[in-house]
């Protein structure tokens, strides 16, 4: 008997992960399992694993053991990423029990037959080909926010990346579907929701099984922007050239989506921007920024970057560097290149040394915290709206504005999951921002 067992999920890699955790675990507990931390004793623990890194990889193995110290007889299920790319590998790592890839990961309770350990991990895992049905996804796990999930797959063929090999071709929830998920997390008392995917800008393609449109981006974010209850929507990344200058117009003037861009750049070199196969070059970033401060502002626009592409000479990392640093954005999120197994960049040309790598990631993270401290500071005087997190931290709440400021004020329960207007002052230390309440709390 397998009802009233216990089961611990971890998720590994990115937002879209953690809205499948969040999907994966409601489908155990509807079947009667009792979801517990990941920190405690269970009798199933579920790994959510990524592919985008080494790191990732590497942690695995960690993450394993670690749960075989709490159980050593608890039944261990790797899905996700990894589990789709290396199903054998995984199912090698002493404890694991099932690996189940792309396809199979939303049924993992019907592979649950009883929960004795396994010799070597059983592998139940698709041809990606085969990976061209959407799943539709959203996490609840925090109190303020949702991840959910509008689009999966991908279509593009950066040289770099997996995730086309990890996830299948590019697919979207219906529209119909996307509104009763926000719907649904709106009734919760959510007061945040983050629209995720592989490539959301690509929304609409394989809504119906096939590659034709029914709908595009902009229309779903204008079905969004009027659910009732829905106080912030925010778009988590988007590519640049998906990014239209119709969706920015029309977020400058929206209800419920807030001045928060995440746009990726990968690198700020023409010549290597080819090298990945990206599509768009260096102009079209430029002119997606300008478009964004000319209708907003205040704006906060945060940029993926990867340092040590092969063929990233000091002159083109130096290129990326100077054009970042002239460019009004607000922060980096800088990715160390790692060689990934059956994709193009492995076999080329002109390596870049790992000790190359880790220096010029030092560069861009110390260029980061340098635009995210200019951005607070241009911000300082301003009023807008905070909404609090649910974590005692130190003896502080904290929170973020609609266009991402970090700020802190002493603890107080009363606050979580409520929104104040407030009027940012100075900058703490640690560098988080110190405010003054304007008002009493938004009624809901």
């Amino acid at each position: 008997m397998i009802a009233n067992k216990k089961v611990a999920f971890y998720t590994l890699g990115c937002k879209l992960n953690f809205s499948e955790t969040s999907t994966i675990a409601r489908n155990f507990v509807n079947e009667g399992f009792e979801r517990v931390d990941y920190s405690e004793k269970a009798d199933i623990y579920v790994i959510n694993t990524c592919s985008v890194t080494d790191n990732a990889d590497k942690r695995f193995k960690t993450i394993v053991k670690n749960a075989l110290k709490k159980n050593d007889e608890a039944f261990l299920i790797a899905v996700g990423c990894y589990a789709q790319l290396k199903p054998e590998e995984l199912a090698a790592v002493d404890g694991v029990d099932l690996v189940l890839g792309a396809t199979e990961k939303f049924n993992v309770t019907s592979y649950i037959n009883d929960l004795s350990k396994n010799e070597v991990g059983e592998v139940h895992s698709c041809e990606i080909v085969d990976a061209d049905f959407y799943v539709g996804s959203y996490s609840i796990g925090d109190r303020t926010r949702a991840f959910l999930k509008v689009q999966d797959g991908c279509d593009y063929k950066c040289t770099y990346c997996t995730i086309p090999l990890a996830r299948g071709i590019s697919r979207s929830d219906t529209l119909q579907n996307v509104i009763e998920n926000a719907k649904e997390i709106s009734s919760k008392g959510i007061k945040e929701i983050v629209l995720t995917g592989v490539n959301i800008g690509d929304y609409g393609k394989g809504e119906f099984g096939n590659k034709k449109h029914e709908h595009t981006f902009l229309e779903l974010v204008k079905e969004l922007d009027q659910v009732n209850g829905i106080h912030r929507l925010r778009i988590s990344s988007i590519e640049p050239n998906l990014l239209k200058d119709e969706t920015i117009d029309f977020v400058s003037q929206s209800n419920a989506f807030v001045p928060h861009f995440h746009i990726p750049l990968q690198s700020g070199s023409d010549e290597l921007l080819k090298k990945m196969k990206r599509r768009y070059l260096r102009q079209t970033y430029t002119n997606r920024v300008e478009q964004i401060k000319a209708t907003m502002p205040n704006a906060c626009i945060g940029v993926d970057v990867i340092v040590g592409f092969p063929g990233e000479t000091d002159e083109l990392f130096l290129e990326t560097y100077n054009y970042l640093n002239d460019l009004d954005i607000s922060y980096l999120h800088v990715f160390t290149y790692s060689e990934r197994p059956n994709t193009e960049a492995v076999a080329m040309q002109g390596v870049v040394p790992k000790k190359t790598r880790a220096k010029r990631s030092k560069m861009l993270r110390g260029l980061s915290a340098k635009k995210r401290r200019a951005f607070y500071e241009s911000q300082l005087g301003n009023t807008l709206t905070v909404l609090f997190e649910s974590e005692n931290k130190e003896g502080y709440i904290h929170g973020f504005t609609e266009n991402y400021v970090k700020v802190k004020t002493p603890w107080n329960p009363d606050l979580v999951n409520t929104l104040h207007t407030i009027t940012l002052t100075n900058i703490d230390e640690d560098g988080l921002v110190r405010f003054d309440f304007l008002k009493a709390p938004i009624t809901i």
